[in-house]
């Protein structure tokens, strides 16, 4: 395993997730304020059609003294292997132990837009990790796969400690991330119960390894209990519509029609599906509620296992500075 870990701000066990939603005006002050908030990574997605991760992380570290910059999470559908370990390796030049390559299949939707095929994806990624982490170690790669196929070929950068943390769901994706990453990523919108379920399954399969656990988490923290679920509702009915939520619902214990919600999201109704998930719904799927609650929601989410807590779907300074603080008296 990478020594990347080592190298990279680990105090607070708390990252902050950007969408690719911000803007070039809005983004280095959001960096600055998850770092002054004490938060020890961005988290920088990568979503078809929204902002590039490799240009959003390098302006995020260029505003930033401290804290580490994850790319989540690179495709190899979109991105060779190759060229994505290139830009984390070139980013941990710059930025000497701040930066973190995250691989996934991506977004089923993002890669139909684009009219990508994605075709048998525990091998694809499988050899991703595999020449990302011969290339990272400096070795001069020879690979000859059923996907990728490198011939003896080395980065130019050298070695560089950078971790490989693959971005997973599924028991199949969660068992690759057990044998062969340095970390497991967990998707939002997951409750307690179904991160719990996922991280023992990573850890059978790692069969003595310890690959960092990492989940992002839903957060909204306001002095109104209600209003701080309302904030989230649009976002969870649009995620858990989808069938392979339906364990995930399950071990939460929430009520949801999930057939309603999905003909709601599609009809485009986001009256009808907002009224669809409830206050319970958002409480068992999310960092959510009063500063107190949200303290509690956080150290539910710890005890399931997770090394780091990283908050997605905070808009603004002043939410993400109300959600750390939150977060931190918790830690």
């Amino acid at each position: 395993m990478t020594d990347g870990w080592s190298h990279l701000p680990s105090n607070s066990g708390l990252g902050v997730a950007f969408e690719g939603g911000e803007g070039a005006a809005e983004l280095p002050g959001l960096a600055r304020r998850a770092e002054t908030g004490g938060a020890d990574t961005l988290w920088l997605a990568c979503h078809l059609f929204q902002r590039d991760p490799v240009v959003q992380a390098a302006m995020a570290l260029s505003a930033t003294e401290r804290i580490g910059g994850a790319l989540m999470a690179i495709s190899p559908y979109v991105v060779h292997p190759v060229q994505a370990t290139m830009a984390a390796a070139s980013l941990n030049e710059h930025f000497p132990g701040r930066t973190i390559l995250c691989l996934g299949a991506g977004a089923p939707g993002d890669l139909d837009a684009a009219g990508v095929a994605r075709p048998r994806p525990l091998a694809t990624l499988e050899e991703s990790i595999d020449i990302a982490r011969s290339l990272l170690a400096g070795e001069t790669v020879a690979h000859r796969g059923e996907r990728f196929q490198v011939g003896g070929r080395a980065l130019e950068t050298g070695a560089q400690a950078v971790p490989i943390v693959l971005a997973a769901t599924g028991p199949g994706m969660l068992r690759l991330a057990g044998r062969r990453a340095d970390g497991v990523l967990l998707s939002a919108a997951t409750s307690v119960a179904f991160v719990r379920q996922s991280l023992a399954t990573v850890a059978e399969a790692a069969q003595g390894r310890s690959p960092r656990r990492i989940g992002l988490v839903f957060a909204s923290v306001d002095a109104d209990e209600g209003r701080a679920h309302a904030r989230l509702k649009r976002l969870l009915a649009f995620i858990l519509r989808g069938a392979h939520h339906r364990e995930n619902l399950r071990l939460g214990g929430a009520d949801m029609d999930q057939g309603a919600v999905y003909d709601a999201v599609a009809a485009g109704d986001w009256d009808r599906a907002t009224a669809l998930v409830s206050d319970e719904v958002v409480a068992r799927h999310c960092v959510s509620g009063t500063p107190g609650q949200v303290r509690e929601r956080l150290r539910a989410y710890r005890r399931a296992g997770l090394d780091e807590v990283v908050i997605a779907g905070v808009r603004g300074e002043d939410m993400l500075a109300a959600t750390l603080a939150a977060a931190l008296d918790e830690a």
